[in-house]
């Protein structure tokens, strides 16, 4: 169990900067690692090097604390970057996580969104800000939905790679994820809702799909040579 604050002498100014921002830096490592609920105050206190009491006096909480991860990451991020660059910088922020400077808010998404109602309010907050951004690049009738989609894929990218390390997703170069990636989503993001002119998929797929039609059923095949 987190220990209680306990009283500390005022920390000259910038010492107070240095300390707090060391620990939202260990607090984001951390959760992005073990998840929310298995961080403590204690871990990330040892990690920053600093007294668990300051984080108390500086963040209110160990939730509150999580929201200025969140804010200081990804909400700082949504604002930063134009849409349609995001889904990519969110992208390459998951495949280069060791990198300095690295945004790694999707990850303590992953380890941490429905593991415990302290947490998941703030964290489903930064998946609605991501799904109202990416809406707005696809036509407004399914923009939502197709904002979900890319989402999805996103942290089912991040959950293989990252929480299951499975090969060869897990040790695959990032250039390599990022161009199969994007060049599907292109794609993704201009197909007509159905109804309006959607003449089907593209690629290798594309003849079957259009035999299919609106039937769902495969064209007979033709009989095999005797």
């Amino acid at each position: 169990m987190d220990e209680s604050p306990r009283a500390q002498p005022a920390e000259r100014p910038r010492n107070a900067a240095a300390t707090r921002l060391r620990l939202l830096e260990a607090a984001g490592e951390l959760f992005a690692e073990r998840g929310y609920e298995r961080t403590t105050v204690r871990a990330i206190a040892e990690r920053a090097g600093a007294n668990q009491a300051l984080l108390f006096r500086y963040f209110g909480s160990k939730h509150g604390l999580l929201t200025e991860v969140v804010a200081r990451g990804s909400l700082e991020q949504l604002h930063a970057t134009a849409p349609e660059d995001l889904f990519e910088t969110a992208l390459r922020s998951m495949l280069t996580r060791s990198a300095p400077g690295a945004d790694r808010s999707l990850e303590v998404y992953l380890r941490s969104v429905g593991r415990g109602d302290e947490a998941t309010g703030t964290l489903r907050e930064l998946g609605g800000e991501y799904q109202k951004v990416l809406a707005g690049l696809a036509p407004a009738r399914d923009g939502a939905l197709r904002a979900d989609l890319a989402m999805a894929w996103l942290l089912g990218i991040g959950l293989m790679r990252t929480v299951a390390a499975r090969e060869p997703l897990a040790s695959a170069d990032p250039e390599t994820v990022c161009r199969l990636v994007l060049a599907t989503l292109d794609r993704f993001w201009t197909l007509p809702p159905e109804g309006e002119g959607d003449t089907g998929p593209a690629g290798p797929t594309a003849e079957k799909w259009r035999e299919t039609g609106a039937t769902g059923t495969e064209p007979p095949h033709p009989p095999a040579a005797s």
